[in-house]
């Protein structure tokens, strides 16, 4: 079963969340594997991960297509030779067209450094920061039409810290990136999620308890 259940990973760049959805999958605590990843650019460090583990790569290089539809066209062409049954993007660096969303209906992850819908677009550990917010994180929500305005899956919090800078922030929500999205990934192969017009419904998980915390600590 669990080489039926195929992943596709998308990156641009160095690719520390495909690393942990990798490392997630190797331990068993995904059902599935990945089982192809694909980038635009032919020098991004993801590929390099990903042969490491001996898992095919594939690059389509957006500057050699006239069009995103055209890009988007080949990008689905390569996916749907691989068998993956979801998407997830993993700091892939281009706005996708509705060629590719139409593609994978309900089938497409991505993961975003800030609490949607709060921060969307580039840069959510600095919008964070300049807004003065006491808490950020991290969301994985299912890829829409919109820019990160699909349902959301999974979020984690934590504390913006005086002292913080963009890069320190970012690298406190990384941490809980790599945590939540092997999350978000099992419960959509396992078929545990339910979308309900904005809402995503996790069958049989346990309620989140009742919670509160303060920032600063008095």
């Amino acid at each position: 079963m669990k080489e039926n259940l195929v992943i596709a990973v998308l990156v641009s760049g160095s690719g520390s969340n495909l690393q942990a959805i990798i490392d997630a999958a190797e331990r068993g605590e995904i059902p599935g594997r990945v089982g192809l990843v694909l980038s635009n650019k032919a020098d991004a460090y993801g590929l390099t991960r990903a042969r490491n583990h001996g898992i095919p790569t594939a690059v389509v290089d957006h500057k050699a297509y006239g069009s995103r539809e055209e890009f988007d066209a080949k990008m689905v062409e390569a996916i749907r030779a691989s068998g993956a049954r979801l998407v997830c993007l993993a700091g892939f660096m281009r706005v996708v067209t509705p060629v590719f969303l139409r593609a994978f209906p309900h089938r497409i992850l991505n993961i975003h450094p800030a609490l949607l819908p709060s921060f969307p677009g580039t840069h959510g550990p600095g919008q964070a920061l300049r807004y003065g917010v006491r808490f950020s994180g991290c969301t994985v929500h299912f890829l829409d039409e919109g820019v990160d305005t699909g349902p959301i899956i999974v979020q984690a919090v934590v504390p913006v810290h005086e002292d913080d800078t963009e890069e320190t922030l970012a690298a406190r929500i990384l941490k809980e990136e790599h945590r939540i999205y092997p999350v978000a990934i099992r419960l959509f192969l396992e078929g545990r999620l339910t979308v309900s017009g904005r809402r995503v419904m996790t069958r049989d998980t346990t309620r989140i308890p009742d919670f509160s915390r303060r920032n600063p600590d008095a």
